[in-house]
């Protein structure tokens, strides 16, 4: 590993850059409704603190359509091509073990963040299932692709096993579950604000609670459709798709096709909206044209972006690099600016305070601190200041951060 040194500047892929900072500031307008009230708002858009009337039911219908599955997966994607870029083929030893380094201390850091920060990390999930996906570099686009393929329908299946099954679940049990997910009653959120409002200790107890209940119910879906995306970026990769290098009829179907994804998510979010958001709608119609159209819309805001790379658009792409440049250091202090505002003992404690138009405009400030502060950062430095203790780690030497 000593021959092996950090990518210098100008050996960047802007396209990687660009689409990556894309999609952490997109991650951030999902997980706000996790952040600022009791989870099963983040499923349910009509449930307290954060239900949506008809004058506000655009701060619901702009996340779920525009960004929600859609951005995750495309930093998916791109998280199977460092996979590749770190690591190289499976023959080179050196790269190799600073592969399994990175994602060992990625690992320590996602169990850092989940349990004490936020229980919706998604670092943990990257790092075990980086590990199974690491095996697999070597592989030709089109193994990739067809692997990658199946273990995206497979997760597609097992997120809509519910679903299809729903008539067949007694329904006192189906009512059971359905107050434990969807429509919890006000004493049980009201329990959850109290948690997360009582001090940082109660906050902690119920985020870690939290958290091992999303691990026990989500954990092997999630690793499962995370493999398959992470493969088919490689392969995108690999055919010089994401790497910008593909012809620009190539990138404009994909919009095309892209923007008919989220024609189709709309129109479905619409219905949801018009059927009161019922739990049936939601579990069955609405979760299923997400879950199955939103690597479409990836690959559509993808596409946008490189053709953006391509025509110069700095002003557009120049900031969403350097946000993209610095991920990590963004996604974790996302979390620390989230749950400073939300928390009661860590800051201002407005958990289950704010309607879902004031939780945008928070998310939007944070957006534009972050598009300001990474350019400035940058200008100074190499890598984010979390990138680089997650180097320094993985590559147990010293890595210089300041510019020379």
């Amino acid at each position: 590993m000593s021959d092996v040194a950090p990518v210098q500047e100008q050996s960047r892929i802007k396209s990687l850059d660009v689409m990556r900072g894309f999609a952490v500031l997109g991650i951030l307008i999902v997980n706000a409704a996790y952040f600022a009230a009791p989870w099963q708002t983040g499923l349910n858009p009509s449930l307290p603190p954060l239900a949506v009337t008809e004058e506000t039911l655009w701060s619901w219908f702009i996340m779920h359509v525009f960004f929600e599955f859609k951005c995750i997966t495309l930093f998916s994607l791109l998280f199977g091509v460092s996979i590749y870029l770190v690591g190289g083929e499976r023959g080179d030893k050196a790269r190799g073990a600073l592969l399994r380094s990175r994602l060992f201390w990625l690992l320590i850091f996602g169990l850092i963040h989940a349990t004490l920060i936020w229980n919706g990390d998604i670092l943990v999930t990257y790092a075990l299932t980086g590990f199974f996906v690491m095996l697999a570099r070597s592989w030709s686009p089109r193994t990739l692709f067809m692997v990658g393929g199946l273990l995206l329908v497979v997760s597609i299946g097992m997120q809509s096993m519910f679903a299809l099954f729903m008539d067949f679940i007694p329904s006192p049990k189906l009512a059971e579950i359905e107050a434990q997910i969807y429509t919890p009653s006000p004493e049980a959120i009201a329990a959850t604000i109290a948690a997360y409002q009582g001090g940082l200790l109660s906050a902690v107890q119920e985020n870690v609670s939290t958290w091992l209940e999303f691990l026990a119910n989500s954990l092997v879906v999630l690793i499962v459709r995370t493999a398959g995306v992470m493969m088919i970026g490689l392969a995108l990769y690999k055919l010089g798709f994401l790497s910008g290098n593909a012809r620009a009829w190539v990138y404009w179907l994909f919009v095309v096709l892209g923007a008919a994804a989220l024609g189709v998510i709309g129109y479905q979010a619409w219905l949801n909206a018009e059927g009161g958001f019922t739990f049936r709608h939601m579990m069955a119609g609405g979760g299923f044209a997400n879950t199955a159209l939103a690597i479409f819309g990836s690959l559509g805001y993808a596409s946008l972006l490189i053709l953006l790379v391509k025509a110069g658009a700095k002003l557009i792409t120049e900031p969403l690099a350097a946000v993209g440049r610095m991920a990590f250091t963004n996604y974790l202090t996302q979390s620390l600016i989230m749950t400073t505002i939300f928390w009661g003992g860590r800051g201002f404690g407005l958990y289950g305070e704010v309607d879902r138009p004031t939780l945008m405009a928070i998310v939007v400030a944070v957006w534009v601190l972050q598009l300001i502060w990474s350019p400035l950062w940058l200008a100074r430095f190499q890598m984010g200041p979390f990138e680089w203790v997650w180097r320094r780690l993985s590559y147990g030497r010293s890595v210089a951060m300041a510019r020379t």
